[in-house]
């Protein structure tokens, strides 16, 4: 081969490698980058961690657990007197009627200092049960007994049925108006129904 051949020939191959599309190598990894992103990632998790765990001066708190038992239905009772639903009568009850002796007038029945009387009351047995030994009336309050001793009831009183009731008293020396209440009571000492009064003023 000739030198003039041997300059063809390598003019050639410089004109091809110039025109061929030149390789760009791959890109070289950044190690700073990914160890910076890794210590980063292990950061976030240890917070993370750490936040969702309990510390010195944030206790775990217990969670309360509130049981609500609610107390079977009772029946209420009124001095031993059952009065459940669609009950239309106590069995114990007293309903007044009218005064039979010593009536009540607005200022109350005159008398004089230490006379005795006697207040009589017609009073309805307005339960379902029928008032026999034992019931009675008592003493219901208010602000003076006036002695007040009742007389003892002597028929059984069936439901419906009206029966006088009395009770001796005897009037204050000192002059003045009262006012004395009474009540009937069962056999258990248990008071029921309406309270019915004297009213006297001693002059």
């Amino acid at each position: 081969m000739t030198a003039k051949s041997i300059v063809i020939t390598t003019l050639v191959f410089l004109l091809l490698a110039a025109c061929a599309p030149a390789t760009t190598p791959p890109p070289t990894p950044d190690i700073n980058a990914i160890q910076t992103a890794a210590a980063q990632t292990v950061i976030v998790q240890v917070a993370q961690t750490e936040a969702a765990q309990p510390t010195a001066t944030q206790e775990a708190l217990p969670t309360a657990t509130i049981e609500v038992t609610m107390a079977p239905s009772l029946t209420p009772t009124i001095s031993g007197i059952i009065a459940g639903p669609g009950t239309q009568l106590l069995c114990d009850d007293a309903k007044f009627v009218s005064d039979v002796t010593v009536p009540d007038p607005p200022i109350g029945q005159p008398m004089t200092p230490g006379q005795d009387f006697l207040k009589t009351w017609k009073i309805r047995n307005a339960g379902s049960c029928t008032w026999g030994a034992g019931y009675s009336v008592i003493y219901g309050g208010y602000n003076d007994k006036l002695g007040g001793v009742p007389a003892a009831i002597a028929a059984t009183v069936i439901p419906g049925q009206e029966v006088d009731v009395s009770v001796q008293f005897k009037a204050p020396t000192k002059l003045g108006e009262y006012l004395s209440a009474w009540r009937m009571a069962n056999a258990s000492g248990f008071a029921f129904g309406e309270f019915f009064y004297v009213r006297i003023i001693v002059r």
